[in-house]
């Protein structure tokens, strides 16, 4: 088993702690992983993401010029990786903030109304998780539940106020109706 993504969006949005939390995951459950972030000099509001790999084999290198997914928390980061996704990839978009629909027609494209989910869940922070959720429903090579046992783990004491929310959102994404069965 093999699979990188790439999860994408402005600081303060959660993409590097989503990648991380699915990099925990995987750890704990014996696989191999790589998680390599990347943001702006601004942090919050500026570009952030990360890229994680994970492996049942050794990882050869960190890097994805083409990732099999991508999450895209906003329209600068979905129009910069809906290009790159491989072809026949995965492209999972919060269509709250796209502002447009992606239009490449080699590839699956999922769009979630993340932000407007979040925001109905309690707070816009946890959209990072309803994302993430989707993810995990569409493609579980991890159970929901090891994701959600690793928040518990690693989840930063400042953070600890969005527990419960963050396992909703996780949830949520994962049950929404509207997202196709696994690929």
């Amino acid at each position: 088993m093999y699979h990188d993504l790439i999860i994408s969006g402005s600081g303060g949005q959660g993409a590097l702690f989503a990648g991380q939390l699915l990099a925990y995951a995987a750890m704990d459950a014996g696989f191999q992983v790589t998680w390599m972030p990347s943001y702006g000099p601004e942090m919050r509001g500026g570009t952030a993401h990360c890229t994680v790999i994970v492996s049942d084999t050794p990882i050869g290198a960190p890097l994805v010029r083409n990732p099999q997914t991508v999450i895209a928390l906003n329209r600068p980061s979905l129009d910069k990786y809906e290009p790159l996704t491989v072809s026949g990839g995965l492209l999972i978009y919060n269509r709250s903030l796209a502002g447009r629909e992606p239009t490449r027609p080699d590839i699956v494209i999922v769009g979630v109304p993340g932000s407007d989910l979040a925001r109905e869940i309690g707070d816009e922070r946890v959209l990072n998780m309803v994302m993430l959720g989707v993810f995990l429903r569409l493609k579980p090579f991890l159970p929901l539940e090891a994701v959600c046992q690793a928040l518990e783990r690693h989840l930063g004491k400042r953070q600890r106020a969005l527990l419960t929310l963050n396992h909703a959102a996780l949830r949520r994404g994962f049950n929404l109706p509207a997202v196709p069965v696994p690929l």
